[in-house]
């Protein structure tokens, strides 16, 4: 899962104590969660403390421009969450978290870490 993010961005506050529940719950399964910033060049010194704040231990990077455009060139709304099957093939794209959206996410992640499983 690729999931987009700033520091300052309040959806995005709130998806990460779930995503960082879920890299816990499901990472002996096989799922892997990417934290990609694109807060801004100012965003990038928060990025430790944001770590440290909600206790990721998933890997967290900084995408190039053209990484960027390439998944959020139609819309640049943040947080976006790209769930991939263990093929490397887009299952689904969310834009945006809300409850209804952490839900959605979990059930795809069961769905396609069980189809796969062993």
């Amino acid at each position: 899962m690729l999931d987009f993010y700033a520091t300052w961005c309040e959806p995005c506050r709130e998806e990460t104590p779930h995503l960082v529940q879920l890299q816990q719950q499901y990472e002996p399964q096989g799922l892997q969660v990417i934290g990609l910033n694109v807060g801004g060049e100012d965003d990038k010194a928060k990025i430790p403390t944001y770590a440290r704040e909600f206790g990721i231990k998933y890997p967290l990077g900084l995408p190039d421009d053209a990484f960027v455009e390439k998944y959020l060139s139609d819309n640049q709304n943040i947080p976006q969450a790209f769930i991939f099957d263990r093929d490397g093939r887009l299952v689904k794209r969310f834009v945006g978290y809300n409850d209804n959206v952490g839900r959605e996410i979990e059930r795809l992640v069961q769905l396609y870490l069980g189809s796969n499983a062993g």
